[in-house]
C-alpha cells in the first residue's frame, strides 16, 4: 500500500458523481445521536426539499434523543447495537408518538446498524466511532449505497477491503480535512496533483517538546483550543494521532503515495487541507471550523447546501500562521506512515492499540507520553502484517483483539512500574 494503486481512478473521486440522482435524496444516518448525526440531522431539517431520512442508528446511551429525532424525521426504521436498550427505546418512542400514531420499526444488535446500511437509500451517512464502523461500511458499499464516510477507522483498518468494494466516486469524506481535499481535487485532474496537505490545528500543547508533555492531565489533554469533540477524538488531537490516521486515509481515497503527503501545523483551523498541482499552485479550502460544512458535501455533492456552514466576514482583520510538525514531540504521524506503508493488518493494530492506550491515559492509568511509547511498542511486537488479497475481516478482528489485548498488558505493567 506504500505505491500508487492499480485502480483506474481513487476511491473519493469528485470528477465522478456515484449514483447521481434528481430530487430528494434518502438518507440513512448511522450514528445519529452523536456529533456528526446530530448536526446532520439538523441540516437535514433544515432542508426538507433536499433529503429524506428513513432509518436511524445509534448505541443505544441516548435513548430519548434518539426517538425524538425519529419522530422529527418520521423514519421507518431505528435501531440500537444494544439489545438492552430495546426497552427504553420503545417506551421513549410511545411518548414521542403518543397514540393512534405509529411506531417506527426496531432493530437492536451488534448487526442492526450494519442492515441499515444494505438498506433502500441513496446515501449512508456512518458517523459511529471506531473500529465497529468497518462493517456497515462494507455493506453500504456492497449494496451500491453512496458513502459518506465520517467513520475514518472502517478506512484505516480495513484499507484493502474498502478499495476491492468501492467504485470510484462511491465514497464521499466527511472529515473536515479530507472534505477540503475533496473539493480542492476537484478543481483540477489527478495526474496533476503533486502533494496532499493535511492540517493540523496542532492541539492543546502544540510548541511543548516532549519533556513538557510528560506530565500532562487529563483536563489539560481534553481543552482543545478549537474543536468541541468526544474524549477519544480530542486526546487523538492532542498526541496528533487523528494526523496520522489522516494521513492513511489521504493515501486510500486518493491513491497518493506517503511522501507525498504532508502535515502542517494550522492553529486557526481555518484552512482545513490543500493540494499542490504540478504547476506550483496550491488550492486550499477554508471556512470557519464547523463540521456543517463537510457534512453538506457528503450528503449533497456535486451540489452544494446553501447557508451550510458560517462565512468568512473578510472586513475584520486575521491572521492565518502555519508551522512545521514537530516530530519529536509527536511522533505519532511517523509512525501512521509506516503502518501504512506495511499495510495489512498493521494500520488495525495501530489504531486499536492507540484506542486502549487512550483510555488508559483518560483513566489515570497511563502518563501522556506512554500513549504513543505503548502503541510503538505494540506496532513493533506486531510483526509481519496480513496483506494484500488474503486479508479477511476475521484477519482485522483478530489483530484488533491482540493489540488491545497487548496495549492493556503494557499499560498495566508501566502503572505498576511507576508505583514501585
Amino acid at each position: 500500500m506504500g505505491g500508487m494503486s492499480d485502480s483506474p481512478s481513487p476511491l473519493a473521486d469528485p470528477h465522478r458523481v456515484f449514483d447521481a440522482t434528481e430530487g430528494r435524496r434518502d438518507l440513512v444516518i448511522l450514528g445519529s445521536t452523536g456529533s456528526i448525526g446530530t448536526q446532520a440531522i439538523d441540516l437535514v431539517l433544515r432542508n426538507p426539499g433536499r433529503f429524506r431520512v428513513t432509518a436511524l442508528s445509534a448505541a443505544g446511551g441516548r435513548v430519548r434523543l434518539l426517538a425524538e429525532q425519529a419522530r422529527q424525521l418520521r423514519v421507518r426504521t431505528v435501531a440500537v447495537a444494544d439489545e438492552g436498550k430495546v426497552p427504553a427505546l420503545t417506551e421513549a418512542l410511545r411518548e414521542e408518538y403518543g397514540t393512534g400514531e405509529p411506531l417506527p420499526e426496531v432493530l437492536a444488535g451488534r448487526d442492526a446498524a450494519t442492515d441499515l446500511a444494505a438498506s433502500d437509500c441513496h446515501t449512508v451517512l456512518n458517523g459511529i466511532t471506531g473500529s465497529i464502523g468497518l462493517a456497515p461500511t462494507l455493506a453500504a458499499l456492497k449494496a451500491g449505497r453512496t458513502l459518506a464516510l465520517a467513520n475514518k477507522e472502517s478506512l484505516i483498518v480495513g484499507g484493502p477491503l474498502v478499495k476491492a468494494l468501492a467504485a470510484p466516486g462511491q465514497i464521499i469524506p466527511v472529515d473536515s480535512e479530507h472534505a477540503a481535499l475533496f473539493q480542492a481535487v476537484a478543481a483540477g485532474k489527478r495526474a496533476d496533483v503533486r502533494k496532499l496537505v493535511v492540517t493540523a490545528s496542532g492541539g492543546p500543547f502544540r510548541g511543548r517538546t516532549r519533556a513538557e508533555l510528560a506530565d500532562v492531565t487529563r483536563e489539560q489533554a481534553l481543552a482543545h483550543p478549537t474543536w468541541a469533540m468526544g474524549p477519544v477524538i480530542t486526546v487523538n488531537s492532542a498526541t496528533l494521532v487523528n494526523k496520522g490516521l489522516e494521513v492513511i486515509e489521504a493515501h486510500l481515497l486518493y491513491d497518493i503515495p506517503f511522501d507525498r503527503i504532508e502535515v502542517v501545523v494550522h492553529p486557526q483551523s481555518y484552512v482545513h487541507s490543500m493540494v499542490e498541482f504540478t504547476d506550483g499552485s496550491t488550492l486550499a479550502q477554508a471556512t470557519p471550523p464547523d463540521m456543517g460544512g463537510p457534512i453538506a458535501i457528503g450528503l449533497g455533492w456535486p451540489e452544494r447546501v446553501p447557508d451550510a456552514a458560517p462565512a468568512f466576514d473578510w472586513t475584520k482583520a486575521s491572521s492565518w500562521e502555519f508551522f512545521p510538525l514537530d516530530t519529536e514531540a509527536f511522533p505519532s504521524v511517523g509512525l501512521a506512515r509506516h503502518v501504512g506503508t506495511l499495510g495489512g493488518t498493521a494500520p488495525a493494530v495501530f489504531n486499536a492499540a492507540n484506542e486502549e492506550c487512550v483510555e488508559a491515559f483518560l483513566s489515570g492509568r497511563l502518563p501522556f507520553n506512554g500513549i504513543m511509547d505503548t502503541v510503538t511498542t505494540v506496532v513493533a511486537e506486531h510483526g509481519t502484517p496480513a496483506t494484500g488479497t488474503s486479508l479477511t475481516v476475521a484477519d482485522v478482528l483478530e489483530a484488533e483483539t491482540w493489540a488491545r489485548s497487548r496495549a492493556r498488558e503494557l499499560s498495566a505493567a508501566a502503572t505498576a512500574e511507576a508505583h514501585v
